[in-house]
C-alpha cells in the first residue's frame, strides 16, 4: 500500500536491473489460486446469512458472535483479493493509482470488518483454550502489523511501510493456509486414529487444531522474514551475490 509513484534512488552500480514482467512472478498465480479455493468452498456455507448452514456449531452467546464471524468471513476475503493486487509488482509499477487504493480499502475496511471482529470471537474459537490464544495472537498481530505499515506510509518511510504490511499479508494469507494444512495433517495422522482416537475423526481433528493453528500462523511469518532477509533487493542475500 505505497502512497507515492516515486522511483527508488539509484543502487549506485550505474545500471538498474530490468524490472520482472508479470508472467515471470510465478508465485502470483499459485497464491490466486489457493485464495479462490478457499473462497469457492469455505465462504458460500455461511451466505445463506443462517447458523444452521454454517460448518461449524455457532455460539447463541454472545448474541454477537455470529454477526462479528460473517464479518470477519465476508470482510476477510475481500482482503485476500486486495492482497493480491498488494503484493503484484507489476500492477505497483504499472497501475500504482490501484495500489495505493487497494491498500486504503485493505486498511480502512480490514480494520473494523476483519481484525476488530476477529479480536472480539477469538475467545470463542472451537478446539479449546490453546486454539483461542492463537487466534487472539493472530488478531492482536494482524491489527498490529497493519497499523504500523498505514502509519508508516503516512511517514513516507515506504521501505518500513512494505515490511509491515508483507507480515499483515502473510497472516491474511494464513486462513486460507489453514484449508491445505488440516487435512493434510489430519491424513498423517490417520495411522493412528483407530489406536489413538478410537476410530473417532472428529477427537483426531480437534486434537491437532491448536498445532495446525500454530503453523499456520507462524510459518507464513517465518518465511517472510526469511524473504526480507536473504531474498528481496538489498537484502542479505542479494547483497552477498553482488559483491560475490
Amino acid at each position: 500500500m505505497t502512497t507515492s509513484t516515486a522511483k527508488p534512488p539509484p543502487s549506485g552500480t550505474g545500471r538498474e536491473r530490468p524490472a520482472a514482467r508479470w508472467w515471470e512472478r510465478p508465485w502470483i498465480a499459485p497464491l490466486a489460486l489457493l485464495c479462490g479455493i478457499f473462497v469457492a468452498f469455505s465462504v458460500p456455507p455461511y451466505a445463506r446469512l443462517d447458523p444452521a448452514t454454517a460448518p461449524i456449531p455457532i455460539w447463541e452467546e454472545p448474541v454477537w458472535y455470529y454477526p462479528m464471524l460473517l464479518s470477519h468471513i465476508f470482510g476477510g476475503t475481500v482482503l485476500m483479493a486486495l492482497v493480491i493486487l498488494q503484493v503484484w509488482p507489476w500492477i505497483r509499477r504499472n497501475h500504482p493509482a490501484v495500489h495505493r487504493w487497494s491498500g486504503r480499502v485493505y486498511v480502512m475496511f480490514g480494520i473494523p470488518f476483519v481484525g476488530v471482529p476477529a479480536l472480539l470471537i477469538a475467545p470463542h474459537s472451537h478446539g479449546g483454550t490453546s486454539v483461542a490464544i492463537i487466534n487472539v495472537l493472530w488478531a492482536t498481530a494482524w491489527l498490529a502489523f497493519t497499523s504500523i505499515g498505514y502509519v508508516m506510509a503516512r511517514r513516507r518511510r515506504y521501505a518500513t511501510h512494505r515490511e509491515w504490511m508483507l507480515r499483515s499479508f502473510a497472516l491474511i494469507l494464513s486462513i486460507p493456509l489453514a484449508r491445505v494444512s488440516v487435512p493434510l495433517l489430519t491424513i498423517a495422522m490417520l495411522p493412528r486414529l483407530e489406536s489413538g482416537y478410537g476410530g473417532d475423526l472428529e477427537a483426531l481433528i480437534l486434537d491437532i487444531a491448536p498445532g495446525a493453528a500454530f503453523l499456520n500462523t507462524v510459518l507464513p511469518l517465518l518465511f517472510v522474514e526469511w524473504w526480507l532477509k536473504y531474498r528481496r533487493p538489498g537484502g542479505r542475500g542479494a547483497r552477498r551475490q553482488r559483491t560475490g
